[in-house]
């Protein structure tokens, strides 16, 4: 029996990179897992039979986040899905976008947009779900490393921080219903959203390079983060983040 058998979990941007990888893994631990895809259906529907066709479990919602009520809809697209339970034990809010801008050429629409879809769509999301959220579950935030100067993509990182500070102020108000609040910080990772980039030879060999393992991660890497705190192993981590980056911070120093 799998460690989650008997759980169901919601992972936001379900069907692609990190997020395909955390709802194939929450799967295999014995969730039922809601894919939950923006835009793309193929793959939110090759993620779901890929679960499926491993012995899993899966259904995929839609629901556009970063607009205005999207945590509502997205609330409202997990009820009327014919296999969604009344309850959920673990929430990952994994769906998220970079804007590459600096501060010089970010206007107040590129900032904006970059919180909706980063930290607002987040911030409400759990706050919609709460009533939903079983008494010692989990959430985990997909975020970023606060420790990184990224100033490329700097209106994200900083959507990005605000939800590391939510996880913190969450983790100490939801303590008493036994629900644990964590966010993960990846670093460079192998997915398709990278692929482009990290087809140039040189370009990969300077993402490689920032590692001290001298190699890009995986979504897979990241997705057993989560697993890890998707489950009862992590009881006693709350309030955390936890850097999932191949100690890229090290490779700085």
């Amino acid at each position: 029996m799998g460690v989650l058998e008997g759980k169901t979990a919601l992972v936001t941007g379900g069907s692609r990179g990190i997020g395909r990888a955390v709802s194939i893994r929450l799967a295999r631990d014995g969730a039922l897992v809601a894919v939950h895809y923006g835009h793309n259906a193929v793959a939110a529907k090759e993620t779901v039979e890929a679960i499926r066709a491993a012995g899993g479990r899966a259904f995929a919602i839609r629901a556009e986040l970063g607009v205005p009520g999207d945590a509502q809809a997205l609330w409202a697209a997990y009820e009327a899905h014919p296999e969604s339970t009344e309850e959920v034990d673990i929430l990952v809010n994994n769906a998220g976008a970079a804007a590459f801008a600096g501060i010089e050429d970010t206007d107040e629409e590129a900032y904006d947009k970059a919180h909706a879809l980063n930290a607002k769509a987040p911030f409400f999301i759990i706050k919609h779900g709460l009533a939903r959220l079983r008494d010692g579950g989990r959430i985990v935030n997909v975020t970023g490393t606060p420790a990184l100067a990224l100033p490329a993509i700097l209106a994200t990182i900083t959507a990005k921080g605000a939800v590391n500070a939510l996880t913190v102020s969450l983790a100490a108000q939801l303590a008493p219903r036994g629900i644990t609040v964590n966010s993960v910080g990846p670093g460079i990772i192998e997915t398709d959203l990278n692929a482009g980039w990290l087809a140039d030879p040189a370009a990969r060999a300077h993402a490689a390079s920032r590692s001290v393992f001298h190699r890009v991660g995986t979504a897979e890497e990241v997705a057993d983060v989560v697993g890890f705190l998707a489950s009862a192993d992590s009881r006693w981590v709350t309030g955390q983040h936890l850097d999932a980056t191949g100690g890229l911070q090290l490779a700085l120093l």
